[in-house]
C-alpha cells in the first residue's frame, strides 16, 4: 500500500483515477489545485504524485518547481495538450514521466509502479531539492512541434539531459531537426544565456576545418593574416553543435577527440594549450558503426561521442505530424492571418511520403504560401505529386498499432469535415462523436 496524491481539476476523472488506484490498494489523496496539492504534500505520506499540467492558477510545472523542496515523492504529468516545449520542460524540473490523456490502465499502472520503486530507493537516500528558479519555459521560433509518441520521447529525453554537460550524439535522416534537437538542450540547459555555434562539418573544406574549429594564429599558413579564436572557443560557456560530423576527416577527428577527452585544445600553428568549457551536440545522418567497420570513422571518437544517443524519426514514420507541422510553419509564415489548408491540401500532404522530412515539409509550405493568392492553401499551390487512389492510404502496417490507428483517425477526421463543409457538428454526427470528442480529436491530431 502506497500514497498516492492526485492534483487534477476534473473531478469526474480525478474520482475515477482515485477509485482505480484505491481498488489497487493504495492510500489516494486528492487536490483540486496546486497550492491544494501542496498542502497535501506537506501534511500526509505521499510517495507518489499524479498531477495534471492545466490546472486553475498555478498549473501543474509550478507544482513540479515548488514541490521538490518539500518531498521527494516521484511526481507523474498528466495532460491532455503536450506539447514538446511542456514535455522537456517537465522532464527537465526533475517530472518521474509525462503521460498523455486519455491514460490506459495498464500504462499508468506500469508507469506507477516505476515510480514507487524509485520512491522506495529515495527513502533510503533521500536526494536534495533543488527548487528552479526559472518560472518559465521560454518559447522559441524553432520550437520543435509534434503529437506523436515517437517524437514524445525525444521531448522526454531532452528533458532529462538538458541539464548536464553530457555529450550528446543526434541521429536521423536529413531534415529531421537535428538542430532543433540541439537548440532545445541549449534552451533548457544552464548555458542558455552563453553562446549557441553551430558548425555544419561537411560544408567546410577539409583544409580548413581544423582552423574554422580549434582557431590560429597570425601567421599560421598562407592567408593567416591575423589570429582567430575559432569556433570551439567562440562557444565558450555555451554548446557546440557539431552537424554532420560523420563527414569528417579521420586526422581531425583524432584532434576533436583529444579536445573531448582533455576539454583543451592549441590552435593551428600555436604552441599555447587553452583550457575550453564547452559542451558538445553532434549530429549525422550517416550510420556511424558502418563507417567505424569500413574505417572511415575512429571507433574511440565513437564511443566518446554517444554518451547520451537521440534517434529522430522519419516524417514518414509519424504522419500524425504532417498536417501539425504544415500548420505551424504558415502560422510562422503568416503572423497573426496565416494562411489555411483545404481539406484536399491536407489530404495530399499527408498522402506524400516526405524523403526530405520536415525541412522538405517547411519548404513546400513556404513555396504554397506565396503562390497562393487567397486566404486558402489548395492542391495546386503546394506543388507536390498527386495523392494516391483512397483504397492506397499511407499506413505502415509492419510499424506500431498506435501509429496505424492515429493515420485512420486523422484521415476519418479529414474526410467528415471536408463532406460536412467544415461544419463541426455536422462531422461530428457523421463520426458519432459528440462535439467535446470531436473538439478534442481536432486538437489532438493538430487539425484545430
Amino acid at each position: 500500500m502506497a500514497g498516492i496524491l492526485i492534483v487534477d481539476d476534473d473531478v469526474s476523472f480525478r474520482t475515477s483515477l482515485a477509485e482505480m488506484l484505491s481498488d489497487l490498494g493504495h492510500r489516494v489523496q486528492e487536490a483540486g489545485t496546486t497550492e491544494a496539492g501542496l498542502h497535501r504534500l506537506r501534511t500526509e505520506a505521499i510517495d507518489v504524485a499524479i498531477v495534471d499540467l492545466r490546472l486553475p492558477g498555478e498549473d501543474g510545472l509550478a507544482f513540479l518547481r515548488r514541490a521538490s523542496s518539500i518531498s521527494a515523492a516521484p511526481c507523474i504529468m498528466l495532460t491532455a495538450y503536450a506539447s514538446g516545449s511542456n514535455t522537456i520542460e517537465a522532464m527537465r524540473l526533475g517530472a518521474f514521466d509525462h503521460l498523455t490523456k486519455p491514460v490506459g490502465r495498464a500504462a499508468l499502472v506500469d508507469t506507477l509502479a516505476r515510480a514507487l520503486r524509485q520512491s522506495l530507493a529515495a527513502e533510503d537516500e533521500p536526494a536534495e531539492a533543488a527548487a528552479d528558479s526559472d518560472g518559465q519555459s521560454r518559447p522559441a521560433a524553432d520550437e520543435l512541434v509534434s503529437s506523436s509518441e515517437a517524437m514524445r520521447q525525444v521531448f522526454k529525453r531532452i528533458g532529462q539531459i538538458a541539464g548536464s554537460d553530457a555529450t550528446v550524439l543526434v541521429l536521423g535522416e536529413t531534415g529531421t531537426g537535428k538542430e532543433l534537437v540541439a537548440r532545445a538542450l541549449h534552451r533548457n540547459s544552464r548555458r542558455a544565456a552563453r553562446p549557441f555555434v553551430a558548425v555544419n562539418c561537411a560544408a567546410v573544406p577539409a583544409d580548413l576545418i581544423e582552423s574554422e574549429l580549434f582557431g590560429h594564429v597570425r601567421g599560421a599558413f598562407s592567408g593567416a593574416l591575423a589570429d582567430r579564436v575559432g569556433r570551439f572557443r567562440e562557444a565558450e560557456g555555451g554548446t557546440l553543435f557539431l552537424d554532420e560530423i560523420g563527414d569528417m576527416a579521420l586526422p581531425t577527428q583524432a584532434k576533436i577527440l583529444r579536445v573531448l577527452q582533455e576539454r583543451e585544445l592549441t590552435p593551428v600553428g600555436g604552441n599555447q594549450v587553452i583550457k575550453i568549457d564547452v559542451r558538445i551536440v553532434a549530429a549525422t545522418h550517416r550510420d556511424l558503426p558502418a563507417a567505424v567497420a569500413a574505417g572511415s570513422f575512429r571507433e574511440d571518437l565513437w564511443y566518446r561521442l554517444q554518451v547520451v544517443p537521440i534517434a529522430l524519426p522519419p516524417l514518414r514514420e509519424r504522419f500524425s505530424d504532417v498536417l501539425q507541422l504544415a500548420e505551424h510553419f504558415l502560422r510562422l509564415i503568416g503572423g497573426d492571418n496565416p494562411k489555411r489548408l483545404t481539406a484536399a491540401a491536407a489530404q495530399l500532404l499527408q498522402s506524400h511520403r516526405w524523403p526530405g522530412n520536415v525541412r522538405e515539409l517547411r519548404n513546400a509550405m513556404e513555396r504554397a504560401a506565396i503562390l497562393s493568392h487567397g486566404q486558402f492553401i489548395d492542391t495546386e499551390h503546394i506543388g507536390l505529386n498527386a495523392a494516391p487512389s483512397a483504397g492506397s492510404s499511407e499506413i505502415d502496417w509492419n510499424g506500431s498499432m498506435a501509429a496505424a490507428v492515429a493515420s485512420i483517425e486523422r484521415q476519418m477526421l479529414m474526410r467528415a469535415l471536408a463532406a460536412a463543409d467544415g461544419n463541426r457538428a455536422d462531422a461530428a454526427r457523421r463520426l458519432g462523436l459528440s462535439r467535446q470528442q470531436l473538439y478534442r480529436k481536432l486538437d489532438e491530431f493538430g487539425l484545430a
